[in-house]
């Protein structure tokens, strides 16, 4: 299984980051929480600060684990890990080239998210932004 985090970022008017998949990425083109892999000896929230501040050039001042799950592809096993981030500092910009999009919590159903995303769509919905 593969250990994975991810961050549920919220902008000032409360509306969640999403980041698309890059070419050449698994499922690529669709639509995610921003994170990544947990490495070998490392701790999920130290990797949540890590890939955020690798991908988006922000860093995390406080953050919460919030829901666990699994999720079977066809090709790989990964246990996912949402984060809600309470606060951080720098405005995210997208360095891996990928492309970025706020969406307020109630309309994340309408997006191509990766089906390990969509229980957190329902679960962010009704939550209160940090």
């Amino acid at each position: 299984m593969i250990l994975v985090v991810a961050a549920a970022l919220y902008d000032g008017a409360g509306r969640v980051l999403i980041a698309q998949r890059p070419p050449g990425s698994h499922q690529e083109g669709r639509w995610e929480f921003p994170g990544g892999k947990v490495a070998d000896g490392e701790s999920e929230s130290a990797a949540l600060a890590r890939e955020l501040r690798e991908e988006l050039g922000v860093e995390v001042e406080a953050c919460r684990p919030f829901m666990r799950l699994e999720h079977r592809y066809p090709d790989r096993h990964v246990g996912l890990s949402l984060w809600i981030v309470e606060r951080f500092r720098g405005s995210p910009r997208p360095l891996d080239g990928q492309q970025l999009r706020w969406v307020a919590p109630q309309l994340l159903g309408g997006e191509d998210l990766l089906e390990a995303d969509r229980p957190f769509v329902e679960a962010l919905r009704d939550l209160a932004p940090p």
